[in-house]
């Protein structure tokens, strides 16, 4: 849909342009014309035969030719009858517009958009906005705002939900170096959106493209097209960064089991974004270190090397890296000492290797070199060099860019002397380098970077589950929690195993299936949703007068109508639960089981359908992993066997979108094998 026309136009329209450069019309203008835009310009002003040296024409109608991009800042209800008038009788078939007043206002702002909207898709345009700062390429520069960054082929595309959003990473992105390839704002997203942009990105990938990309977005609307074009984007050799903002925990909604209480929308982001290989960000400074990060050469492994001359920066930035699951490791023997050689007396080699501030940029340079090519465990090295005030340090910024061109190995410079050392920052920075002025940012994006999985396969896994026999059972349901056979029913479908159990509502059912299963039995309340809570659970039932009592005294509670009796197994708690996002699908989440879910707060989630990758991922980021290996003596959990049930639920549900939560609390397991014990799900049709 995003065609020629918009991207590089040869003749472009400012309606509501004007002298006033205070103003949006006046400032697009101005700033086209300062870009040096090669097309033919022209200005829509019924008060005006010139603008800023542009002709200028009072109706659409006295315009000679025809227009191919028209950026609209005029009243929003003016907006609708302009565009249709250019697109039908000048030609004109993309549309930038800027004004504000439309479906972020309410329902006459989202009826006039709606309008716009019609207008443009008559003549099979495209349309930019409304309510944003408009958009910069290589061909011109249509935004109303500053700073308007010079172009980098180099440098990084980004799309924008907001625009206000855009122009603040812009300002601070730009002064430590980072450069753009272009630049969109979406606003409203009427009919160009975020998912659209990357479409676009990745239909016309080429050699020619830029291969980092960055998003800001506050509405995902198509998760799937995100998924797919982000990945395929990704898998040509691209880096994307993005923020997603607007979900917080306030915005939970109340639910009737743990999944409910665990998972939320954010969760969903959080999901697609792993699946995609998308790094997600929280601030604009994250995005702007992120994309820096990827801006150098790529770290093969996880060993850094830090070379300050300030000990306080580089104990910091050790916690960082070393939080984020990156080593810093020590630097021992003939290396040690080789490097020791090289400084002045009180300097450390250890790592971080500290130079002291008297140390000078021929050892600066020597260190460097020496990490590069005689440690081969070291993967890249940082560099914090800042001033002391007292002397230049051009020679030092001279050899960190030196090292940077020749080593094998990334290095990334962190120079914190921004305002006493700004003339030598802004010498290094023109030779094309990007700096972290802070060592603990870096630390935390360079931990971001390398956590971030490759993008998954589109696959599903179905290998023993059979789709035929679950929507047999999900099309016989009614909504609403489902009684524990139709629970088993749609788990052994999927080929997730099950403990023996059976369900009694009398006392000669109870005793008959007690003696069937084999004591020791657990007994369970079938009716309340949380058995624990009501008191609804007893353990290690060894005898029928035990179990007899037990039943006498779970009858009693409300709305108990029968109980489940179960084989006592043996191992680890464990659990695994799937709440349906609106758009996305079903996030899975998993950790330990019983009391643990809720609270210890350890957790992982992903989306479904999962990879065995995904999976495995999710079990070995949880805290109580060590748990699962076997921790302490105690016997782990066949981990392969969870992953498995895990993609399992998660095929079964991907063709079950009517379950909206699942818990399957708790899975006993060990390393001879998994069942489940206890599961709820609620299905609404």
């Amino acid at each position: 849909m995003i065609h020629k026309s918009l991207l590089s136009p040869k003749s472009i329209v400012v309606v509501g342009g004007s002298d006033n450069t205070a103003k949006p019309g006046g400032k697009i203008v101005k700033n086209l014309l300062d870009g040096n835009y090669q097309g033919q310009l022209l200005v829509l002003n019924p008060g005006k035969k010139e603008v800023q040296g542009v002709p200028s024409y009072a109706k659409v109608s006295d315009i000679p030719g025809t227009v191919d991009l028209a950026i609209v800042a005029i009243a929003a209800p003016l907006c609708p009858a302009v565009v249709k008038e250019l697109g039908q009788s000048k030609g004109t078939m993309a549309f930038i517009v800027i004004s504000a007043g439309f479906s972020e206002e309410g329902e006459a702002g989202a009826l006039l958009e709606k309008q716009l909207v019609e207008a443009v898709e008559q003549v099979h345009g495209v349309l930019i906005g409304p309510n944003c700062i408009g958009m910069i390429t290589p061909a011109y520069n249509g935004v109303f705002t500053a700073p308007v960054p010079k172009l980098n082929p180099a440098g990084c595309d980004f799309v924008s939900g907001s625009g206000a959003t855009a122009v603040f990473i812009l300002e601070s992105a730009l002064p430590k170096g980072l450069t753009f390839s272009s630049l969109i704002t979406v606003g409203n997203s009427a009919q160009i959106g975020i998912e659209e942009v990357l479409a676009h990105w990745d239909e016309t990938f080429d050699e020619s493209s830029s291969r980092i990309k960055l998003i800001y977005v506050e509405n995902i609307n198509d998760p799937d097209k995100l998924l797919k074009h982000a990945s395929s984007l990704i898998r040509k050799g691209c880096k994307i960064a993005a923020i997603k903002s607007g979900v917080t925990e306030a915005g939970k909604r109340a639910t009737s089991s743990h999944t409910g209480a665990m998972a939320s929308a954010d969760s969903a982001v959080e999901a697609l974004f792993r699946k995609a290989g998308i790094v997600r960000c929280f601030g604009r400074e994250e995005l702007i270190t992120v994309a820096s990060v990827f801006m150098y050469k790529n770290l093969t492994g996880k060993n850094l090397a830090i070379i300050t001359q300030a000990g306080g920066p580089g104990v910091m930035l050790t916690d960082a890296l070393s939080d984020g699951g990156l080593n810093i490791p020590a630097i021992e023997g003939q290396a040690h000492d080789d490097i020791l050689a090289m400084l002045n007396p009180g300097s450390s080699a250890s790592n971080p290797i500290d130079f002291l501030a008297t140390g000078t940029a021929e050892q600066l340079r020597q260190v460097i070199a020496y990490c590069d090519q005689k440690l081969d465990d070291i993967h890249g090295m940082i560099v914090i060099f800042g001033s002391t005030g007292l002397t230049q340090v051009y020679d030092a910024f001279e050899v960190i860019h030196e090292q940077m061109q020749q080593c094998r190995k990334p290095v990334f410079p962190i120079l914190p002397s921004t305002s006493s050392a700004h003339e030598e920052v802004a010498f290094f920075l023109s030779k094309g380098h990007i700096n972290f002025p802070d060592e603990v940012v870096l630390g935390r994006a360079l931990t971001k970077v390398n956590i971030t999985p490759p993008p998954e396969e589109d696959t599903v896994f179905l290998h023993g589950v059979d789709i035929e026999k679950v929507r047999q059972i999900i099309d016989g349901c009614t909504s609403g929690f489902q009684e524990p056979e139709v629970v088993n029913a749609l788990l052994l479908a999927a080929g997730i195993p099950i403990v023996e159990e059976g369900v009694a509502a009398n006392r000669k059912q109870l005793l008959r299936l007690a003696h069937s299963l084999g004591y020791p039995v657990a007994m369970k309340v079938i009716g309340p949703v949380h058995k624990s809570d009501v008191g609804g659970v007893t353990l290690n039932i060894q005898s029928d007068t035990h179990l007899v009592a037990e039943y006498r005294r779970m009858r009693k509670i409300k709305d108990v109508h029968a109980v489940l009796l179960q084989k006592m197994q043996k191992g680890t708690e464990l659990f695994i639960g799937a709440k349906y996002e609106s758009k996305f699908g079903h996030v899975i989440l998993c950790g330990l089981g019983g009391i643990f879910v809720e609270s210890l707060g350890d957790h992982a989630h992903g989306l479904a359908p999962l990879t065995f990758n995904e999976a495995h991922s999710m079990i070995r980021s949880l805290r109580s992993y060590p748990v699962i290996q076997g921790a302490r003596g105690q016997e782990g959990v066949d981990e392969d066997l969870f992953a498995e049930i895990m993609v399992r639920l998660s095929s079964l549900l991907r063709y079950a979108t009517e379950i909206k939560e699942l818990d399957l609390n708790p899975l006993i397991g060990n390393k001879e094998g998994i069942c489940v014990v206890d599961g709820r799900v609620l299905i609404e049709k």
